[in-house]
This record gives structure tokens, C-alpha cells and sequence, in this order.
């Protein structure tokens, strides 16, 4: 099995917003889901994420509102607000362009 691959610089704010836009989570949850879908090929640290998550809710991309984990601690769950939703659509749409243009590149030269 490789190693995990470090996020390339950028992707972690697209990456947490795909993810909470389909339900709204703790940081911790955030993670593991990220690792499970990539299935174990990108992780985050905690290092890296909370002070993202702080960055989006500052954007006024995500809001944060406290709540009670499964194992019944105090967590603060994030959603994606309106703008938020809008701004993931057009990041994913530059990504997706991205990703194609460097796959075509990677094809051919």
C-alpha cells in the first residue's frame, strides 16, 4: 500500500465543502470522511483543517453550530451556507477544467 498523499495546495477547502455539503459535521468526522472516500489516499491533519475550517466560516462559506458528538462530547458541526453552496459549484466546475486540461497534457506530452 503507498503512502498517503499530502492535499495539493488549495484542494483542502474544495475537498471540506464537497463534504459537509452533503451533511453537516464535525471537524474530526470531516477527516475521517476525506480518508474513507479517498480510501486512505488523502488525509488530513488537524493542523491543516481546523484552521481551514475557521477560513470558510470567516469567507462566510460554512457556519458552525454547536452540537453533541456520537461519543457525546461537545463538537461544533459545520454547514454550508448559501454562498457557500455557489462557490463550491463554480470550484468544482474550475477543478474539474483543471484536472481535464492537466490529464490531456499528461496524455500527450
Amino acid at each position: 500500500m503507498s503512502k498517503p498523499t499530502d492535499l495539493v495546495q488549495g484542494t483542502l477547502d474544495l475537498l471540506i465543502l464537497k463534504t459537509i455539503a452533503l451533511e453537516s459535521m464535525h471537524g474530526w468526522a470531516v477527516a475521517q470522511r476525506i480518508r474513507q472516500v479517498s480510501k486512505d489516499v488523502l488525509q488530513v491533519n488537524q493542523g491543516a483543517l481546523y484552521p481551514a475550517l475557521h477560513r470558510l466560516e470567516q469567507q462566510g462559506w460554512i457556519e458552525a453550530e454547536w452540537g453533541e458528538s456520537e461519543n457525546n462530547r461537545r463538537a461544533k458541526y459545520y454547514s454550508l451556507t448559501k454562498t457557500g453552496k455557489k462557490y463550491l459549484q463554480s470550484e468544482q466546475a474550475n477543478w474539474e477544467r483543471l484536472a481535464a486540461a492537466i490529464g490531456q497534457v499528461l496524455k500527450t506530452a
